[in-house]
């Protein structure tokens, strides 16, 4: 039996569940774990360690002269994988006064010693998400004397936890937890709210962002802050404005109460002394296709300055105006200081899944490099209302290639050259910002970056920003939405907004999801249930269907017969949103990959830049992993698609997995050299941790897999030099 189980049963046994207990004492290996713990920056006490997401730490014990030395120092199994590979482990740990607290697949939180790897407290709730709904990426501590609370999302809850017990606080919300549903509103409560990044810390509010669905029935992007102590609501920021409000220019009327998205998923960054809070938002929904939604529509792809304490906005500047490419701005800003004709200047700093970096003075908003708005092609589906221009940095140069070209089509094999070329040329490829279309566009970087959620890594000594990326095209392609009919409609309706994206509009299959044609003949109707529930593989569950949706997606898996008209291009006096579906809907998240599932592009499809961020410019980029497959080949240096970030060390080194071959690596700062590798038991799609406890440096990594074709793991792995 799994930990969680058995944490679950114990709960039971007592009649009472984590969100019915008091909040207790902390037990006798809890505080000798705290024994000796060192000075607060030499630990990893906030989310990619401090308020500024630096992913900095000023350890000078680990560097290049001992990094050979790195051996495992302990490892800790939740044991709480997905046996089918649908789990993952996003978390990035902290790490207060001698204790590790991070979570599982399965979202339990917990607490080790952070020298050892004993786990001295667990908390979990049976009525939590499966694997693979909605993943962690880390937790806030807040201590206000000897009340020291871990605040933690986990699915659509906010949980408030006893740091030294690992029990519930009761006086916080409901029992223990909040409902990310309330504060927007009785008409949207029942929509698809989850958290997945955590909050920002100020004073006793805690700032946050959340996921929302990306279709056309999306709930709106609120910004909250919530009462540490209470956890009541104590200001909102829409960043979908009402009709009064700044920026509702920029949307048609009644935009705050029909449309959704423009969420902060990726985390917060704060500066306590100026009190603001920067916020980066993602794209409105529907993702692919705006015609309903006409105008720049702020606050949208933008990276926002609110004033922390009341929620004001200061300033604002929007990345991606209109956006029609799911460009969300994908990781936490990091909070910089520059040097500048002598000058000091406190900046921030924000990267793109479009690769690039936008660099502002923090409380102007003045860029600090030239931003010029350029044209861009026009002429998306009918109906569409795209900008003319975008905004794009003359400075620092991007960091993943802006087109695929014939010169940078794939030369892995002929077969593989010829057959990408052939398909290239068939595709719309007018560059960056090229619309989407009927026949299909050419998108690079890919939809998943450019950057990601990992973020990036500043040195604050060399004024250095590191940051990892994908650099592969994807195939955005656009359709008319189906006209439904007959009895199986609706569940055709779930299954086009749902499930087309990855298994396509005709049931064939995209890329590397298999096709659903002759399902009956493969799996039976409950397990399909639950495959579609739980997830399964690179499939995460979709516990956001209703049981009745559920069934009706099933019914036309199992019967598909014809429930739709003919698909065609709705007409001009047509409304532009039909129910829970725009005009045009993606036919799903296609990379442009070879015959063998490869990325189309030349290598390097993975890249770890360097950037001055003084000068603006490009001091070192390396490829960054490879494909385990490529790799028993002997393609070693072709890089891989990543997920998670960096984090450097005062001694001058930068630790990094993020790839599918299961590797933890580190490289030099100063040339990008890579010094040491090490294996891991599942992939590390995570962001690294580095601290001191025991007088001993750690690096610590998520091990949990479950992407890019690999399986799920459920383990922390702990680094440390060998005496």
């Amino acid at each position: 039996m799994s930990r969680r189980a058995l944490a679950v049963a114990g709960l039971l046994a007592f009649g009472c569940s984590p969100a019915d207990t008091g909040r207790g004492e902390p037990s006798s290996t809890f505080l000798r774990a705290r024994e000796g713990s060192p000075p607060a920056e030499r630990e990893w006490r906030s989310y990619l360690h401090d308020p500024a997401r630096s992913h900095f730490s000023p350890l000078e014990s680990l560097h290049p002269g001992n990094v050979e030395r790195l051996r495992v120092a302990w490892t800790y199994d939740s044991g709480d994988a997905s046996p089918r590979g649908a789990s993952q482990i996003q978390c990035n740990p902290i790490v207060v006064r001698g204790v590790l607290y991070a979570t599982s697949p399965s979202l339990r939180l917990f607490a080790l010693n952070a020298a050892t790897g004993q786990e001295l407290w667990s908390f979990g709730d049976a009525r939590e998400p499966r694997p693979g709904v909605s993943p962690n990426r880390g937790m806030s501590y807040w201590a206000d004397g000897d009340d020291e609370r871990i605040l933690y999302a986990a699915g659509s809850f906010l949980y408030a936890v006893d740091a030294r017990s690992g029990l519930a606080i009761r006086d916080f919300g409901r029992a223990g937890r909040v409902d990310l549903a309330e504060g927007l509103g009785a008409e949207r409560a029942r929509d698809f709210v989850v958290s997945t990044s955590p909050g920002a810390l100020y004073r006793d509010l805690l700032i946050l962002g959340s996921r929302v669905s990306e279709l056309a029935n999306a709930a709106p992007g609120h910004v909250r802050a919530y009462d540490v102590r209470s956890g009541a609501i104590r200001w909102i920021f829409r960043t979908i404005p009402g009709a009064t409000e700044v920026g509702a220019e920029t949307w048609p009327a009644g935009a705050a109460e029909r449309f959704g998205g423009a969420n902060a998923w990726a985390g917060l960054s704060v500066d306590a002394e100026r009190g603001l809070v920067f916020v980066p938002t993602g794209s409105a929904a529907y993702d692919f296709y705006g015609g309903d939604r006409p105008g720049d529509n702020l606050f949208a792809n933008s990276l926002l300055a609110l004033d922390a304490a009341t929620g004001e906005r200061r300033w604002h500047f929007q990345v991606v105006h209109h956006d029609v490419w799911d460009r969300d701005l994908p990781a936490p800003p990091n909070l910089v200081t520059l040097e500048r004709d002598g000058a000091r200047i406190d900046a921030v700093a924000q990267t793109t899944k479009s690769g690039h970096v936008f660099v502002f003075e923090r409380e102007s908003g003045d860029p600090l490099h030239p931003i010029q708005e350029v044209a861009v092609p026009g002429d998306g589906v009918p109906g569409e209302a795209l900008s003319p221009t975008q905004p794009l940095p003359l400075r620092p140069p991007p960091f993943a290639r802006q087109q695929l070209t014939e010169e940078t089509v794939t030369r892995r094999t002929p077969v593989a050259r010829a057959l990408v070329l052939d398909a290239l040329r068939g595709l719309r490829n007018d560059g960056p910002f090229t619309p989407p279309s009927l026949t299909g566009s050419v998108v690079q970087p890919g939809l998943d970056g450019g950057a990601e959620w990992g973020g990036a890594a500043f040195d604050p000594r060399t004024g250095r920003l590191y940051v990892n990326a994908n650099d592969v095209p994807y195939v955005l392609r656009m359709f008319p939405t189906p006209r439904i009919r007959g009895p199986g409609g609706i569940g055709r309706a779930a299954y086009v907004m749902s499930c087309a994206p990855c298994h396509g509009v005709d049931r064939a299959g995209v890329g590397l999801s298999p096709p659903l044609t002759g399902l009956r003949r493969r799996l039976g109707p409950l397990e399909a249930w639950r495959v579609i529930r739980d997830g399964r593989g690179r499939m995460p569950g979709s516990d956001f269907m209703r049981p009745a949706e559920l069934a009706l997606l099933l019914y036309y898996l199992y019967f598909p017969g014809d429930h739709t008209a003919r698909s065609e291009a709705p007409p001009a006096d047509a409304p532009p949103q039909l129910g829970l579906f725009p005009r045009y809907i993606h036919a799903g998240w296609a990379k442009l990959s070879d015959p063998d599932g490869f990325p189309g592009s030349a290598p390097p499809w993975g890249t770890l830049t360097a950037i001055d961020l003084e000068r603006g410019e490009i001091d070192w980029q390396v490829p960054l992993g490879a494909y385990p497959e490529l790799a028993a080949q002997g393609l070693t240096d072709t890089g891989a698609e990543n997920y998670g970030g960096p984090a450097i060390t005062s001694g001058g080194l930068l630790f990094i997995a993020a790839t599918p071959d299961a590797r933890l690596r580190a490289f030099g700062l100063e040339r990008g050299r890579l010094l040491w590798e090490a294996e891991l038991p599942a992939a590390g799609f995570a962001t690294p941790a580095i601290y001191e406890a025991g007088g001993r440096p750690f690096v610590v990594i998520a091990a949990g897999g479950g992407r890019l074709r690999q399986p799920s793991g459920s383990t922390y792995v702990a680094f440390s030099p060998a005496p």
